[in-house]
């Protein structure tokens, strides 16, 4: 695990990617392709963006005219994972994600509008911990505990008390998804990749 990663490293998203904070799910999936997960989550082909704003436009597209019966993400290989990204979009935690966590880590975070958020770590199809990173004091999974010190580390304030410090809980998820699996997510990596989009059908 890559231990050095607090939220701080992940600044720049608020200054850059606000309307992405506000909405989003990012999944990081270990050895599998961008064209094997499209395949797995059963996802219509819609198209090539550059860089993640590009994602933005094409995804609320697609919410208007089918909400949540169908979804679009990104996706783009980051070194041996791919890397997902959904604007307005929850696929990375849904049950049609479930085949593909058998023989790999699947690291997959959320955040909507009302600000509902969610934190997944699964190893070899067993959901090791999940906790909203909002109440990081409030976790289940088969080790919850497993990641306390990389958590406080990232910047997840785990006090009991009413005093908790609540900023930068968005940045501190990100921070945690690369401890987890070692991806660094950079400005000029959101700006480069090619993505390849897909529709998910959503049951």
């Amino acid at each position: 695990m890559n231990g050095i990663t607090t939220a701080a490293d992940y600044g720049w998203l608020k200054e850059r990617y606000q309307g992405l904070l506000e909405a989003y799910c990012l999944t990081l999936v270990e050895d599998m392709t961008p064209e094997r997960l499209l395949r797995e989550l059963g996802a219509e082909p819609d198209g090539q963006v550059t860089g993640v704003a590009g994602l933005a436009e094409p995804s609320y597209d697609a919410w208007d005219e089918y909400e949540d019966e169908k979804l679009l993400v990104g996706v783009a290989a980051v070194g041996d994972w791919t890397l997902m990204v959904e604007y307005n979009g929850f696929v990375g935690g849904r049950d049609v994600m479930l085949p593909v966590h058998p023989g790999r880590t699947v690291v997959s975070h959320f955040r909507n509008v009302n600000a509902v958020d969610h934190f997944s770590w699964w190893q070899d199809g067993d959901l090791r911990l999940h906790f909203e990173p909002l109440f990081p004091t409030q976790r289940d999974g088969s080790h919850p505990d497993e990641l306390l010190k990389e958590m406080e580390q990232a910047g997840f304030d785990l006090n009991e008390g009413d005093d908790r410090d609540f900023r930068r809980h968005t940045e501190a998820a990100f921070a945690l998804a690369e401890r987890v699996t070692g991806v660094r997510l950079t400005p000029e990596l959101f700006e480069e990749l090619e993505f390849t989009c897909g529709l998910v059908t959503l049951a």
